[in-house]
């Protein structure tokens, strides 16, 4: 069992306490006001004791059982696009295949090896899956079906597993360890979703793609990326190696990357004419849904991190 460092520990409670003050209001609202359906908030935040629960359960525990947490996210989510993403039927073998890099690729995160991490789906997955689509010797829709097929296995595999690698990377800030980066991304990337919601709702006035997302606003971007970059500063010496200056624009990286993370999901959701990618997670709809700017923001902080601090 891993001994918790001490500031990944700290901010762990804070979170922990943000979700109890979020229970508590929640509670108090449904007392005040019982004609108002509060349904919704209850299943956000019941979702979230889950979801943050089991995360810190799996981080504490053991890197393994973090690893393997992960490698199921990626499971589902990817078996989530396929759900919602028309697919050929004899393209079935080739989902298979698709499926089996899962474990593979989080094999190359659980041994550290980062060369083939980096490679595995980008080039030996990129170039096989074809390869057995032409073997099906089905060629209408060919074009379309392997961009799918790439797409699908790089966003939900490849560019969640930046995440659980950031377990594997060597530990150089003592106080917080190698846990400490994976807070910092999950919590700076959920920061900037809620800092984004709340101007957006309050100040936003200036929508900025309203044909793909009519709720994205100038104001609500520019309050969560000044948030979320202010945040970071702070955060990013004690959770991560990075200094106040690379913690700024590591701010300022996750603030872009998780709006740019969120319109494009959204796009694939007005593309396909559905309003959540799923149900799994109550209050909150899929996993696709759940991870939208995560599957952008993990694998760009964790190259600049690599970039910067190894």
């Amino acid at each position: 069992m891993f001994a918790v460092p001490a500031h990944a520990f700290a901010v762990m409670l804070v979170v922990l306490a943000l979700l109890l003050l979020g229970t508590v209001a929640w509670s108090a609202l449904s007392r005040r006001h019982p004609e108002r359906d509060y349904q919704e908030l209850y299943l956000r935040i019941r979702s979230w004791w889950w979801m943050i629960g089991i995360l810190f359960a799996c981080l504490a525990f053991s890197r393994g059982s973090a690893i393997v947490l992960f490698g199921f996210i990626s499971f589902l989510a990817l078996k989530e696009f396929f759900s919602i993403v028309p697919t050929r039927l004899s393209d079935r073998r080739v989902i298979f295949w698709a499926y089996v890099a899962i474990p593979v690729q989080y094999y190359w995160v659980y041994s550290g090896w980062y060369g083939m991490f980096t490679v595995f789906i980008p080039v030996y997955v990129f170039l096989f899956l074809p390869m057995l689509m032409v073997l099906a010797g089905n060629t209408r829709g060919f074009i379309q079906a392997a961009g799918v097929m790439h797409w699908a296995v790089m966003l939900t595999v490849f560019c969640l597993s930046h995440m659980a690698y950031l377990i594997a990377l060597p530990a150089l800030n003592p106080g917080a360890g190698s846990i400490g980066m994976v807070i910092f991304i999950l919590f700076m990337t959920e920061l900037n979703d809620v800092s984004q919601y709340v101007f957006g709702r309050t100040l936003g006035r200036h929508r900025i793609i309203p044909a793909v997302s009519p709720n994205k606003t100038w104001e609500g971007f520019l309050g969560g990326l000044g948030t979320v970059t202010l945040a970071s500063t702070v955060l990013a010496p004690w959770l991560t190696p990075l200094g106040f200056l690379h913690g700024l624009f590591a701010g300022l990286l996750i603030g872009a990357a998780g709006f740019i993370g969120d319109v494009v999901i959204s796009s694939v959701k007005r593309d396909l004419q559905i309003k959540d990618s799923g149900q799994l997670i109550p209050g909150h709809g899929g996993m696709l849904d759940r991870f939208d700017s995560l599957i952008y923001t993990a694998p760009l902080f964790f190259h600049y991190t690599h970039y910067f601090a190894y």
